[in-house]
């Protein structure tokens, strides 16, 4: 089904809400040491923070911007996609607690804010069991909202560009309703996590739910997995290999890439705004390149001999995929900032350790 219809509730369409909020549980106070701007920081008191897949790319990410805030963070992850080398440095700190498990089962502690990251987000491994990849998205919210209904925390869930499918409006606006294949190979994911969206406003209007939801769009950096399939990674390291850069399609269809500390700080951003901003906000770059033109820098920057070579396009691949993020602008006072080049040149600095290392990080190593 295919709408662009504005939603009639006016809360959604502006990413606000009425709701009266339950008062913060901050469990002692203490100043951000991280030194980042006022409002990522204005609710600066130090708070217990779960993170449900806490040991992948962004997890990890988000867990380190967490402890060097002062807060203390709980990390949960079952260890299908993430990994413990991701967390290594934050394995000895006293504030940081890691706990193997699925959240597809309840899950009880007391905590003060949830960004609930699990589920495997590239194609390969969402595609591998994607009765799982459904059960991790819709059970696993079900989980976290009621943990957060229970304990009254505030609930940030990381949705998706993939909710737009392949979209017909461009850029893609927050009250586009998307253009969804719901039978189609990518439908477990795109859908397991539209029906998570449905929870967070269900628990919000039912039961007064402090939640957030952001929708995140192609994220790339230090920590992906060189296996992974997902194209800056497969560029990456086919070119630090001098192996043919595989292309799906003529190249044409577009992406927007948001480096990864950007898209943390927006999370951060997200969670410590006012409790009458639900979202759904876009989060990523909206700076838009074709595919054939990523692999174009990648090659560059790489100084490698790679030749392109084409490959048939997976079913459903979106065509066109760019965020409109206003929103996130005027209510968050973000927008990403670094630029391909610099973030493409971190991450190729990762890729070339990892493989120098001999070491090919796997899930739960």
């Amino acid at each position: 089904m295919e709408r662009s219809l504005r939603d009639p509730t006016p809360a959604f369409v502006a990413g606000t809400t009425k709701k009266p909020a339950p008062p913060s549980r901050t469990r002692r106070s203490g100043p951000y040491t991280s030194g980042e701007e006022d409002f990522a920081v204005r609710n600066s008191g130090v708070k217990s923070v779960l993170v449900t897949g806490g040991a992948g790319f962004l997890g990890s990410h988000l867990c380190e911007r967490l402890i060097d805030a002062g807060h203390d963070v709980l990390c949960v992850d079952n260890f299908y996609t993430g990994n413990r080398r991701n967390i290594a440095r934050l394995l000895g700190h006293p504030n940081f607690e890691l706990m193997r498990h699925d959240v597809t089962f309840p899950l009880y502690v007391e905590v003060d804010q949830i960004f609930n990251l699990a589920c495997p987000a590239s194609p390969i491994h969402y595609q591998h069991d994607p009765v799982q990849t459904t059960k991790t998205s819709v059970h696993g919210a079900i989980n976290m909202l009621g943990l957060a209904k229970r304990v009254g925390a505030k609930i940030l869930q990381a949705s998706t560009s993939e909710v737009y499918g392949d979209p017909t409006v461009h850029p893609q606006r927050e009250d586009y309703w998307g253009h969804v294949n719901p039978i189609g190979m990518r439908a477990c994911y795109d859908e397991g996590k539209r029906c998570a969206e449905t929870l967070f406003f269900d628990y919000w209007r039912q039961h007064g739910l402090r939640i957030k939801v952001g929708r995140i769009f192609n994220t790339y950096g230090p920590r992906m997995h060189p296996n992974d399939g997902r194209v800056v990674s497969n560029f990456v390291v086919q070119a630090l290999k001098g192996a043919p850069i595989t292309i799906c399609g003529d190249g044409s269809q577009t992406r927007s890439f948001c480096y990864v500390s950007d898209l943390v700080d927006a999370l951060v951003r997200l969670m410590n705004s006012p409790d009458d901003f639900t979202g759904p906000v876009n989060l990523g770059n909206d700076s838009e390149l074709t595919i054939l033109e990523l692999a174009q820098h990648v090659i560059r920057l790489c100084n490698s001999p790679s030749k392109i070579i084409r490959e048939p396009l997976p079913s459903d691949d979106p065509r066109q995929r760019q965020p409109d993020t206003t929103l996130a602008r005027e209510r968050l006072g973000w927008q990403a900032s670094t630029q391909l080049d610099e973030g493409l040149a971190k991450t190729i600095a990762y890729f070339e350790e990892t493989l120098a290392s001999g070491r090919q990080p796997s899930p739960g190593s």
